[in-house]
């Protein structure tokens, strides 16, 4: 197969399945997923705690660490296991049920963040 132009965004090949708009190469392959997965900060992670959208129900946040979404599974599962709670990991985001902060806020200084308390 000869390389695509950009402008053309094949999204579809019936010989490689799903493409990558952005790259043109399948999605198995792209090289852009790859430059995406550490997101910048600035360097500060953030602990947030939220109840809109889930029924009056408070889970904490915890944003900005730069990690790799394989290092960030398994800082997320550490960190439900100290808390003992449960909690989800959704674009780049922790969400640990229950007002968690000084846990959370306690674990994540042992691991050398710098810790930020964000909203109310």
């Amino acid at each position: 197969m000869k390389p695509q132009n950009k402008d053309t965004g094949i999204v579809y090949s019936t010989e490689f399945g799903k493409m990558c708009p952005a790259c043109n190469k399948p999605k198995w392959k792209c090289i852009c997923r790859k430059e995406q997965s550490i997101p910048k900060g600035d360097g500060i992670v953030r602990l947030m705690r939220e109840t809109k959208g889930r029924k009056g129900k408070g889970v904490t946040l915890i944003t900005g660490l730069p990690l790799g979404s394989e290092e960030l599974k398994k800082l997320a599962k550490s960190l439900k296991q100290k808390c003992g709670s449960g909690g989800s990991l959704k674009n780049g985001v922790i969400e640990i049920q229950g007002d968690q902060r000084d846990v959370l806020e306690k674990e994540l200084g042992k691991l050398a963040y710098k810790v930020k308390r964000a909203g109310g």
